[in-house]
């Protein structure tokens, strides 16, 4: 698993590969948390075209930085989500909370 964040005018945008389970989601959250406290973006855009699978560690990874970024007057958009994620992530309520598209 890896990220790759890039930061633009009032946006990050984080580029998600692999796999998000226990094991990976902590170094993923720090990466990311470090970008959106150095920078307080508008928006934080989660971009999940390259994961491959996301457990339970995953929905944490993003329901954390929803919470950091409702901190920063920010919001947090869901990009590119396989059908699987995507599923994951609206049984869990996550469509309340950020854009998925």
């Amino acid at each position: 698993m890896s990220v790759k964040t890039e930061i633009t005018d009032g946006k990050i945008t984080a580029y998600l590969s692999g796999e998000i389970d226990h094991h990976n989601a902590g170094p993923i959250r720090n990466e990311i948390d470090n970008a959106l406290e150095k920078n307080h973006p508008e928006e934080l855009v989660l971009d999940f075209s390259e994961v491959s699978f996301m457990d339970s560690s995953g929905i944490g990874l993003v329901m954390g930085r929803y919470k950091l970024l409702k901190e920063l007057g920010g919001r947090l958009i869901i990009r590119n989500a396989p059908p699987a994620i995507k599923k994951v992530m609206k049984l869990a309520g996550i469509d309340l909370l950020a854009t998925i598209f």
